[in-house]
């Protein structure tokens, strides 16, 4: 048996354990599983108040909350761009826009769990930092992505519209992460990607190299022998750069550029450009590096944007060249709970390198719109961005694209009804790294409400279902309704990892007994680092249960990882919550 066939054959084993009859995860059985409606989330951040949208204008981020690590590509006067997910599911969120500013969300490019099975992997793994090229030569996409899951390592997947799905993922033979793939004129394929070092050529912690590979377009695999390292370190290997990655090969007037993110994805990130007169190198920096960055500015100043770089350049609408990249908004204790998030500006490469429009200076919420181009986020079906309103009945034939599962599939657990989506609950903790019966939906604002009712009566004290805000499996709140002998609870559970101890410590912050023969309206809000959870019986007036709480567990410089926080409708039959 072919290894390919093996490691396809394993995955499937792996799943199969966790399957019941089609192949999704078993569920409880539980009599009056519980049913959400009314579901409302409204962002209502202080910058887009301050800075109005002019008739000519859109705000930067392009996509807010956890879309980091994009990569664009184009075909005519069509634009697609892709993220990174993680141990998200679909993995791989993938959009289309005609103008860069509106954008359509596709779905996930790896949304067959036989597949791509990220169903034990910790949420900041799964798979990141994908690439997207379109190849006019045999008018195909290829997506290049590391996966952490199932033994895939870097994969690529292909189609000839993307709109239409995607092929089975391709196994590559080489290690390392953040490929991406490069088509020349005359046809020939490269892949570049970040690695480490040759074995004991290592000269500090975060030393880094790139390479490239010559590809087989024919066969869909690199060639043995043709590595060979282009950048070793970074722009000045003299001063220790960390963490050269992200890479991208562009060819622009007979001239090849690599353009890379430096510093590591923290308050020291860039991006920096190198020249070559082949794909292969010698690769030499340009002497105005970086090109783009946000690290020079007070820590303090107003509407700060940080953590700029892993970008990609697109030629956009009359020749203007965008490009790409992630950042983060700190709330006012410096939180990234937002995660990481896609931005967009204008690149000026009337010189010999390419530079970011006003990426050098502090970044602003809004920017100019491309010539011909209409602003229509939010409506006519295209993702919203600023401050908005997203309401879910439950109603649509189709689930929005925004709503994902962890680990797992949304598909294994859901169910509609006339009075809303039911959520078979699995029999796993929401502390447990296995797939989760939770409905999720990415934080996109520092401050926001998220309201949602719920119809439930728990059998036991197993029982639970209700809204959690999660960072990852260590790091969240858990807000449900549960039983205590004969009497219904509803509680609020901190769960937060032990300090230098990979267990979890949890906590009953508050809890109230309550009445379940009617809905129950549930509440998360949260002004910056301030998050508040209550509920209501009329739909109206709220109670808060727990006071208001830290939202630091939430984001990354304290829970660790790379994800923004994800709000959820959860249910499981594995509660250890205990009302107090």
């Amino acid at each position: 048996m072919k290894k390919t066939q093996l490691i396809l054959l394993s995955s499937i084993m792996a799943l199969a354990s966790l399957s019941g009859v089609n192949g999704q995860t078993k569920k409880s059985k539980v009599k009056n599983p519980p049913v959400f409606s009314n579901f409302v989330y409204q962002g209502n951040d202080q910058v887009y108040i301050d800075n109005p949208l002019k008739p000519d204008e859109f705000y930067t981020p392009v996509l807010q909350g956890c879309y980091p690590d994009p990569a664009i590509t184009r075909k005519g006067d069509d634009y697609y761009m892709v993220c990174s997910s993680f141990a998200m599911f679909p993995g791989v969120p993938i959009f289309h826009s005609k103008d860069l500013v509106n954008w359509t969300d596709l779905g996930g490019v790896l949304n067959n769990v036989a597949e791509f099975n990220p169903h034990d992997t910790g949420i900041s793994q799964g798979v990141y930092a994908p690439g997207i090229t379109y190849n006019p030569h045999n008018d195909t996409f290829y997506m290049i992505v590391t996966a952490f899951s199932g033994g895939l390592g870097n994969i690529i997947v292909k189609t000839k519209d993307p709109m239409k799905g995607w092929g089975s993922p391709i196994k590559l033979g080489f290690g390392g992460i953040d490929p991406s793939i490069f088509f020349d004129d005359d046809g020939k394929g490269y892949i570049v990607h970040n690695d480490a070092p040759d074995k004991d050529k290592e000269q500090y912690s975060g030393h880094r190299v790139i390479k490239v590979w010559d590809y087989d377009v024919e066969n869909d695999k690199v060639i043995p022998g043709t590595d060979k390292i282009i950048v070793d370190g970074g722009v000045d290997i003299t001063k220790k750069p960390i963490w050269i990655e992200a890479p991208h090969i562009y060819k622009k007037d007979g001239s090849y550029y690599l353009m890379c993110a430096e510093g590591g994805t923290g308050d020291w990130h860039s991006e920096v450009i190198f020249k070559s007169d082949s794909p292969r190198g010698p690769y030499i920096p340009a002497p105005s590096n970086p090109i783009l960055t946000q690290r020079h500015f007070p820590k303090d100043r107003k509407n700060k944007v940080d953590w700029a770089g892993h970008a990609d350049l697109v030629k956009g609408p009359n020749d203007q060249y965008y490009g790409v990249f992630l950042a983060v908004r700190p709330n006012e204790e410096h939180r990234v709970n937002t995660g990481r998030e896609t931005f967009i500006l204008p690149v000026d490469w009337s010189g010999e390198f390419p530079i970011f429009e006003n990426g050098l200076v502090p970044l602003e919420p809004k920017l100019k719109m491309p010539e011909g181009a209409q602003n229509k986020t939010g409506k006519e079906g295209f993702f919203p961005n600023g401050n908005f309103t997203f309401s879910d009945n439950f109603t649509s034939e189709k689930l929005d694209n925004r709503w994902i599962g962890l680990r797992g599939p949304r598909e294994a657990f859901i169910s509609k009804t006339k009075n809303g989506l039911q959520i078979n609950p699995f029999d796993t903790n929401i502390k447990e790294m296995k797939p989760t019966s939770t409905l999720f939906h990415r934080q996109m604002h520092n401050t926001f409400s998220l309201t949602t009712t719920l119809a439930y009566k728990p059998n036991s004290e197993k029982d639970l279902a209700g809204v959690v805000a999660l960072q990852n499996e260590n790091s969240n709140y858990v807000f449900g309704i549960t039983k205590k002998g004969e009497d219904y609870f509803l509680l609020l559970q901190k769960n937060q990892r032990k300090q230098r101890s990979r267990e979890t410590e949890s906590t009953i912050v508050g809890s109230t007994k309550i009445d379940v023969k009617n809905p129950v309206t549930l509440q998360i809000k949260a002004n910056g680092d301030k998050y508040d959870f209550g509920y209501s019986t009329n739909g109206t007036d709220f109670v808060n249960v727990g006071g208001t709480v830290s939202g630091d567990i939430l984001s990354t410089d304290v829970a660790g990882g790379f994800t923004g926080a994800l709000l959820g409708l959860y249910a499981t039959t594995a509660n250890d919550a205990v009302p107090q």
